[in-house]
């Protein structure tokens, strides 16, 4: 997925919010807009949006003075996620269909993304959304490819997200591979954030090789594109995954919430609708 006009506002005012979250000064703050409109100028509409917004994302831990700005967010986020975690695990083996409640509580877990939003209630949210359909719901087609395949690999997102990942690799009782990010990068999982949360109990841990908020294929580790290639189904979380491997031809699932109108339209859904999408199921 490429780079519309409409992602432009839209890095601007991720800097803004996240200027703000880590406590900047209105000067700072400024100052990293001007310095951000300069390099905007400079990037390529054919390039996915995460592989531009490592460049956002390098300014501001710049002018923070940190290399993880969002560690506190992060731990804060799967901190709050655990303590979830025995209601929704409940929630799960009541159902009368627990993958698809897995599924559906996997997704409900895209809401914690900073990138996005600086403020939510995680709690409140998940409780609202329990009930919520999908925009896009390709169930049937998933739980034949979990049948058919022998392992998963299952590309996270957001750390506290990470927590909700466990209980739909929990259920679905696969061996799995758990990919995340090379270097932090907004409240993108690394392998800090996925031990944290439990997931070494559960799956291999692995990295991407890539430290973009997304997985930008041409800066992918040879390891990760070797298992890309072999995996009989990848399951991909969240927006940043769906912008870098939506042309991407392989057995892939992405489950995330649509938050922006542009990633909506792409998938023929709204705004703000939850989405199971079956990519490919005939990799070349």
């Amino acid at each position: 997925m490429r780079t519309y006009l409409d992602c432009i506002p839209c890095f601007m005012s991720q800097a803004l919010r996240t200027g703000r979250l880590v406590g900047l000064s209105d000067k700072k703050i400024l100052d990293l807009l001007a310095e951000l409109g300069k390099g905007i100028e400079g990037i390529s509409l054919d390039n996915p949006p995460p592989k531009t917004a490592v460049m956002v994302y390098d300014l501001i831990a710049r002018y923070v003075g940190i290399a993880d700005p969002f560690k506190r967010v992060k731990q804060e986020a799967t901190e709050k996620a655990l303590a979830l975690y025995p209601r929704l695990k409940r929630n799960i083996l009541d159902s009368k269909r627990p993958l698809g409640q897995a599924i559906r509580i996997a997704t409900l877990g895209n809401v914690i993304d900073f990138g996005v939003s600086s403020s939510y209630d995680l709690d409140t949210e998940i409780h609202e959304m329990l009930g919520q359909s999908f925009g896009r719901w390709d169930e049937e087609t998933f739980t034949e490819a979990v049948d058919r395949a022998d392992w998963i690999l299952y590309l996270g997102d957001n750390a506290g997200e990470t927590v909700f990942d466990r209980l739909l690799i929990e259920t679905l009782a696969r061996p799995t591979t758990y990919v995340v990010r090379e270097a932090p990068i907004i409240n993108d999982a690394t392998r800090e954030d996925a031990l944290r949360a439990g997931l070494e109990g559960v799956a291999d841990i692995i990295s991407s090789g890539c430290s973009a908020p997304g997985t930008v294929m041409d800066q992918c580790s040879p390891e990760f594109l070797d298992l890309f290639k072999k995996a009989p189904v990848i399951i991909s979380k969240g927006q940043g995954n769906y912008e870098t491997l939506s042309d991407i031809d392989a057995p892939i699932f992405f489950l995330l919430k649509a938050k922006c109108d542009v990633v909506a339209r792409h998938l023929g859904v709204k705004r703000g609708d939850l989405v199971l999408a079956a990519r490919s199921l005939d990799p070349s």
